[in-house]
């Protein structure tokens, strides 16, 4: 039996993940303070024969060092990693690599459709894979906290909300409210609309949720969606299977 190890380092928390012969077997989420060591621990717990990592961060080569040292077929993930897809991305010096994980996670998940991946993280990012089997793109445009934080940020007198109610007022009652709506109402407004304006697009459409807010928001979306929080891992243990295949 094959054992590999997924690692998704993103700029909120580290997910790592063990694939035995392309199901998911354990996963762990862990803090950058911690990933250390219980990627460690992990490796020792299940001697994986590959290992693939994908991060947004820049402090990962510790991890780096230590997946290489360990573990021989280790992938790193950047935007021009050759993927199973048609990567047709025009600036893939700047993309971020979750977004090829995400779209190629879609096209197996899925290959008769034309997939928009709508990751819910520190930024939105819509991303389409084609049934065609091609990544052109999609949009970014900035995430829940980020926008709660900037309307502090960018003003002298408005407060950083702290905590957002599961089900916000449409007609907040004061200031705390009003941010409240305006962020969390106005994002899933967003959402629906660009679900909306791909699906007029493009036929045979599918749209999949994920990402660390997506529990948040998918009974507060209109559209209709897929919500699977483990897109991007399936995605990861495809594109290492691509690149290190099991010797004969």
């Amino acid at each position: 039996m094959s054992l590999n190890l997924c690692i998704d380092w993103g700029n909120t928390n580290v997910k790592a993940a063990i694939f035995a012969d392309d199901k998911l077997q354990k996963q762990i989420t862990c803090s950058d303070d911690t990933v250390l060591e219980q990627v460690a621990s992990l490796i020792e717990a299940h001697n994986p024969a590959k290992a693939i990592l994908c991060s947004v961060v820049q402090a990962s080569g510790e991890l780096t060092q230590l997946l290489r040292s360990k573990i021989p077929g280790t992938v790193v993930m950047s935007g021009d990693t050759n993927v199973p897809i048609m990567n047709a991305y025009l600036s893939q010096d700047t993309l971020g690599p979750d977004r090829l994980a995400l779209v190629n996670g879609a096209y197996f998940a899925y290959p008769d459709k034309n997939n928009l991946v709508v990751s819910l993280g520190t930024c939105i990012t819509y991303n389409l894979v084609q049934k065609n089997k091609t990544f052109r793109g999609g949009a970014i445009s900035p995430g829940l906290q980020m926008r709660l934080k900037a309307m502090s940020a960018f003003t002298d007198r408005l407060p950083e909300v702290k905590s957002l109610d599961d089900d916000p007022l449409l007609l907040g009652y004061d200031t705390d409210t009003c941010l409240q709506s305006g962020a969390a109402n106005g994002m899933a407004a967003e959402i629906d609309g660009m679900i909306k304006a791909f699906e007029d697009r493009y036929p045979d459409f599918n749209a999949i949720l994920t990402g660390g807010d997506a529990p948040y928001f998918v009974t507060k979306l209109k559209s209709k969606i897929f919500a699977d929080p483990d897109i991007l891992l399936k995605g990861l243990n495809l594109i290492l299977n691509h690149n290190v295949p099991l010797p004969r």
